[in-house]
């Protein structure tokens, strides 16, 4: 039995700051899988997350995709919903005030299919009362330049941060697309661009096929993957990425548990979003604090940032930078 007297220990504390942001915890409801947010009312409480982040917004609005839109795979789930969005000046009359009342931090994920659409875009949210970061989404494709994602090349990816952090003294996360040839360097770029954080990763590009028909499942034939399939691939990349850059790298990518959540913020994310395990079980957030806070107790640790980049070794780092000179 222990000799410290119980009213003595202190439970482990969960807020968070990054980029001048203040979080009351670390996880973050990712873009796409909560809505605006009243679409789970009554299912979670919203206000006990650390923030959420909004469905892709583009400066017009857009149906999105024809066809199916979301197709299970073992272990993940594929979408092709096309960024349907009522529009940015819409999103800010009758979207935002309800996000603003549920008592969280608001990122306001933007998307575009041109720089001049990302920057009017950032101009209209950076005037928005009540939202407290933009997450900027470079996984779109650049209409002007043959449909190539704005997110795959290092120089393209600057160009549109840059470009955005003129527009905008708002905090400014950029989301990263898995499917960069080469992703440390479009993260430097960003950092080195304007970027204050950087969250990661999107989906990856997949496809499906129905055997019966023997056609594309989806009318745009590929679309992005979630869910655990990709957690360790993501894994990686967050730790990779962290290990690269000094700003804040906020992880997700097939997190449904505690323990998941952990090992990315043991790779040096500094919080972790939420998304695909949200439809199969709308408490997975909430499950994910309390499993998080046990682990933290059991442990002995008094905060998150106890745990934060632990498995960033800075002999490993070394070693890996030495025997790997093309990732700079």
């Amino acid at each position: 039995m222990s000799d410290i007297p119980i009213a003595n220990i202190r439970e482990p504390g969960l807020s968070v700051s990054f980029a001048g942001l203040h979080l009351r915890n670390p996880v973050i409801a990712a873009s796409g899988s909560f809505g605006y947010g009243h679409e789970y009312a009554g299912l979670v409480d919203a206000g006990a997350l650390g923030g959420i982040c909004s469905k892709g917004l583009t400066l017009e609005p857009r149906a999105g995709n024809r066809g199916i839109r979301l197709h299970e795979t073992p272990a993940g789930l594929i979408n092709s919903i096309g960024l349907e969005n009522p529009g940015i000046p819409a999103f800010i009359e009758k979207e935002l005030p309800g996000l603003r009342a549920l008592g969280t931090i608001v990122f306001a994920n933007l998307s575009g299919g041109s720089l001049e659409a990302y920057e009017e875009g950032a101009a209209l949210l950076d005037a928005a009362e009540g939202v407290d970061a933009i997450e900027l989404n470079v996984s779109c494709p650049n209409v002007r330049q043959g449909g190539m994602n704005f997110g795959l090349d290092p120089g393209i990816a600057s160009e549109v941060v840059r470009l955005v952090r003129m527009r905008t003294g708002k905090p400014l996360m950029v989301k990263l697309s898995p499917n960069a040839p080469d992703l440390v360097a479009v993260a430097r770029a960003c950092e080195e661009s304007g970027a204050d954080a950087l969250s990661l990763v999107n989906t990856f590009k997949a496809m499906a096929i129905d055997i019966e028909r023997c056609r594309p499942v989806f009318d745009n034939v590929t679309a992005g993957l979630s869910g655990p399939a990709i957690r360790p691939i993501a894994l990686r990349m967050v730790f990779e990425v962290a290990g690269a850059v000094s700003i804040p790298v906020v992880g997700m990518g097939g997190i449904s548990t505690a323990g998941d959540a952990i090992e990315f913020l043991m790779a040096g994310a500094v919080a972790v979003q939420v998304g695909t395990a949200t439809f199969a079980d709308p408490d997975t957030m909430c499950d994910i604090l309390k499993g998080l806070k046990a682990f933290l107790a059991a442990h002995g640790h008094a905060s998150v940032a106890a745990i934060v980049g632990a498995a960033q070794d800075p002999r490993w780092r070394s070693r890996q930078r030495r025997a790997s000179p093309d990732r700079g």
